[in-house]
């Protein structure tokens, strides 16, 4: 629980369905037409624990009141509230759809005890709501915030689709009655469904029948569809035909412990789904390519194997083996590449990799190497993942071969990362550097050439007193 909630009385438990409240209460606030203030208690009074501003109308407020203790007026029809447990209006007209009027709705959870209180504030244009669709906008706002003062709003048994192109209100809007029969349809709704190949008028129809069962240019339907169509349940769902995609949200609406009928939002999202559908492609495309430049990588290293193998001069076999490494430790990248659908790379999986390939030179050194690795690499981009990748195998490898050539010990690899710099300190307890001096062989030269070139980073090689090796790199992340 954060912070915040810490500081309140409301109970964990509580602050889960408050957050969900929230997280939907957009919706409320652009079918009212007016801000909504979230009132939790502390032992001060009640604080604002959020604040929406409606995207279908002017904000009262362009200071988020979140944080703020409530004006003495507000504080009185708050009180109110809670006490009673019912929506209380401000003095003056007691028309709930007043436009000139403050109202506070209490806020239960499904276990019936209540928990805050919202408060709506709305505009003072007179004859703001006049026509048919702004009056149909607020019918449903407020059948919605009496679910909220019943604790039937968020519906806890939601489904969980695709937030992705999600419609809201402005988007398109019909409201059917508990038969799933059209009772209201904005001109946005209207106009999205004609573009599905759903002609006419929808008042008056049942959407669901007329949606599925008359539609020939359907092209997959959700076994779901219809209950979403009908508005039965809380769902989200696409109807794809030939020419169209829309995303459909339904949600229930209750009074006294029965649905009267439902909500169900609507949105042409047909650019939308192409444009993922082509990211999906390319996603497949290149996770082809990156599997099949480790299988072309494989080829290769399957060459300079059998080319060592072959070799009589130890020296060429050396060499062989040392760009059969390197050649492996890209493998890994394009290997864990060719499994996600990102470009990025959990890199400890592919470090682990790497000393699975530097055990195979313990081995032929008649050495026993105990490895530590202490912190996270976390994710990296797959540019900076490969030349890491590289120089930590020629690191790891030159501790082994030159360090503890002959003898058996301990490599320790620490890594310490913040959202600016990755650190790794690479340390073994060998035989140390000549005289303190850093190599000057092809192995050091890659690993300069990558840290300080590619990954724009630094590098240092020391000899601790104890003995040993120390390498210490740093790479902005």
């Amino acid at each position: 629980m954060s912070s915040f909630w810490q500081k309140t009385s409301v109970a964990e438990s509580s602050v889960v369905w408050l957050e969900a409240l929230m997280a939907d209460w957009q919706l409320i606030a652009d079918l009212a037409f007016a801000d909504l203030v979230m009132w939790v208690p502390t032992k001060e009074g009640f604080i604002a624990a959020g604040h929406a501003r409606p995207s279908s109308a002017a904000t009262r407020f362009y200071r988020d009141i979140t944080g703020n203790f409530p004006q003495r007026n507000w504080e009185v029809q708050i009180e109110i509230a809670w006490k009673e447990r019912a929506i209380s209006t401000s003095a003056g007209s007691r028309d709930y759809d007043n436009p000139d009027q403050l109202t506070a709705i209490p806020v239960m959870s499904p276990a019936k005890e209540i928990i805050a209180v919202i408060t709506r504030h709305t505009s003072n244009r007179a004859g703001f709501y006049s026509n048919k669709l702004e009056k149909a906008y607020l019918s449903c706002a407020n059948d919605l915030l009496n679910m909220v003062s019943t604790g039937d709003f968020p519906n806890k048994d939601a489904g969980t689709g695709p937030r992705r192109g999600a419609p809201r209100a402005n988007d398109g809007l019909i409201r059917v009655d508990s038969d799933g029969r059209v009772t209201f349809a904005s001109p946005n709704a209207l106009s999205a469904f004609n573009r599905a190949g759903i002609q006419g008028e929808l008042e008056g129809e049942i959407l669901a029948e007329l949606a599925v069962k008359g539609n020939d240019s359907l092209l997959q339907v959700d076994e779901g569809l219809p209950m979403v169509l009908s508005a039965k349940d809380s769902w989200r769902s696409d109807l794809s035909t030939l020419t169209s995609t829309i995303s459909i949200r339904s949600i229930p609406l209750m009074k006294d412990g029965s649905r009267i009928g439902g909500l169900i939002l609507v949105r042409d999202v047909t650019q939308l789904r192409d444009r993922e559908r082509e990211l999906m492609t390319k996603d497949v495309t290149i996770r082809e390519i990156h599997h099949r430049v480790k299988n072309n990588l494989q080829t290769v290293s399957s060459l300079l194997k059998i080319q060592a193998r072959k070799s009589e001069s130890e020296e060429v076999k050396n060499s062989l083996q040392q760009a059969l490494r390197r050649v492996n430790a890209i493998g890994l990248v394009h290997e864990a590449l060719s499994e996600v659908s990102q470009q990025d790379v959990e890199f400890d999986d592919v470090f682990q990799q790497i000393l699975r390939l530097v055990g195979e030179l313990y081995a032929s050194y008649h050495a026993t190497v105990e490895t530590n690795i202490e912190g996270k690499f976390g994710v990296l981009p797959s540019e900076r993942a490969t030349p890491l990748a590289i120089a930590l195998t020629e690191i790891v490898s030159n501790a082994v071969e030159h360090g503890l050539k002959d003898r058996s010990g301990v490599v320790t690899v620490t890594v310490n990362r913040d959202s600016k710099r990755l650190d790794i300190e690479v340390t073994d307890d060998g035989h140390g550097m000549p005289e303190g001096k850093e190599g000057s062989g092809l192995g050091t030269q890659i690993i300069r050439s990558l840290v300080e070139g590619e990954l724009r980073g630094s590098i240092a090689w020391t000899a601790p007193i104890r003995g040993g090796t120390r390498v210490k790199l740093s790479i902005p992340c």
